[in-house]
């Protein structure tokens, strides 16, 4: 579904990712650990083709991510989302279901239909910016639901939540992986990465440091957090 072969991307002054490779499979779920500055938010960039690597191949679904077929039905969800203030939340649902390509008249049940997936139905009137962080994040989720899409890639998904939000969050990715949809999830959250992802991808320095289960990476003796410091720390 997602791979990426021996890329590199360099900015001006620094380089975020160093030859990685790494493949995500077809209704896995994947969480992505790293530091601040691991290269973790530029592997998303460039798998959604907003930025170019320097070099390696990046693909989408078999596609270049410059092509617009690879976004078709991809939610994203970022992890600092500037939503409009002024704008209700169905109006900016209506807006994204536009820009994602749903038809005009699906527009109000897809709407619908994302809200209460995420427990803001009550607010599809409200202004956006008379919500609190945490309800911009369930928007944000919202958004990247519309149209049930096959593939997700989330960067930070919990950030601004509350423990209810959070636990709300995790249920959210569980039955977008029970229903088969491939999931990319950017994370500090160790835990949270934990009790969601199939596989987890650990990233240092622009390098993935180590891939694989849960299983292979911690073994018997070690937690999630143990094995995390012990890889970034080498």
């Amino acid at each position: 579904m997602l791979s990426l072969t021996n890329v590199t991307k360099r900015y001006t002054s620094r380089t975020a990712l160093s030859g990685i490779s790494l493949e995500v499979e077809a209704g896995s779920t994947v969480g992505l650990l790293g530091p601040n500055g691991a290269g973790k938010t530029t592997i998303l960039r460039l798998l959604l083709g907003f930025t170019q690597p320097t070099s390696g191949s990046v693909l989408v679904r078999g596609l270049e991510p410059s092509d617009p077929e690879s976004r078709r039905g991809l939610g994203y969800l970022p992890e600092r989302m500037i939503l409009p203030e002024r704008m209700t939340v169905r109006g900016l649902l209506h807006l994204h279901a536009d820009l994602a390509g749903i038809d005009r008249g699906d527009h109000v049940r897809h709407a619908d239909e994302a809200m209460e997936q995420v427990g803001i139905g009550d607010r599809a009137e409200d202004g956006i910016g008379t919500l609190s962080k945490g309800l911009r994040q369930r928007v944000g989720f919202a958004q990247a639901f519309l149209g049930n899409p096959g593939l997700l890639l989330l960067d930070e998904p919990t950030s601004g939540l509350d423990p209810i939000g959070m636990r709300d969050a995790r249920e959210w990715i569980a039955a977008l992986r029970d229903r088969g949809a491939t999931v990319l999830v950017s994370s500090h959250v160790l835990s949270e990465v934990e009790r969601v992802c199939d596989k987890v991808a650990i990233l240092n320095e622009g390098h993935v440091v180590a891939t694989g289960s849960l299983p292979e990476l911690v073994g018997d003796s070690e937690t999630l957090e143990d094995a995390f410091v012990r890889l970034v720390q080498k």
